[in-house]
């Protein structure tokens, strides 16, 4: 009746609001791959030498609220035949807002992270987009972009029992999504 369809509405614009920032993040995020394998004239192409098993840290499933009533959740498999994947979920009230797959892979003698986004009814977001490793140390790993776009940087870190994902844009202020185990 009028009361569902008023309730539909009103849940549909929280969830519109409150997910802004991260749907900001995530544009940006996969903005970048317009020119994928495309390379700049010096653009640095070296990165540091590391294997999926030092990301162990990261396996386990991770869940934080990002706004009132809409969470994150991260699912990362245990390292295995040279790769560690992540399928991610942003839900709320309304249903699913998005679906994500992470997969760091070894090439060479180190990673590259590929990141892709879809609707609900698996219709792409933007782009697939492939970022190469920055730094790594024993509980945090960072990766920048493979191309000129809209993200700078994606790293993630554990603190304790907090999983944070860092995102940079390249233009604008380093924003951190803190998650815990969701045992």
């Amino acid at each position: 009746g009028l009361g569902d369809v008023y309730k539909r509405q009103l849940l549909d614009r929280l969830l519109n609001k409150t997910t802004k920032l991260l749907a900001i993040a995530s544009m940006l995020l996969l903005s970048n791959s317009l020119y994928a394998g495309h390379h700049e004239a010096g653009e640095k192409m070296s990165s540091p030498p590391a294997k999926v098993e030092s990301l162990s840290w990261m396996t386990g499933a991770w869940i934080g609220e990002l706004a009132p009533g809409v969470f994150l959740e991260e699912n990362w498999i245990k390292p295995a035949a040279g790769t560690i994947v992540s399928a991610v979920r942003m839900f709320g009230e309304a249903g699913t807002s998005m679906v994500e797959i992470v997969h760091i892979e070894e090439v060479g003698n180190t990673l590259e992270l590929h990141i892709q986004q879809w609707n609900p009814l698996f219709e792409e977001r933007a782009p697939a987009q492939k970022m190469r490793l920055a730094a790594i140390t024993k509980n945090s790993v960072n990766f920048t972009a493979a191309e000129d776009g809209g993200i700078s940087e994606l790293g993630y870190s554990l603190i304790d029992d907090e999983f944070q994902i860092h995102v940079t844009p390249k233009e604008g202020d380093k924003l951190i999504i803190k998650l815990a185990a969701n045992d």
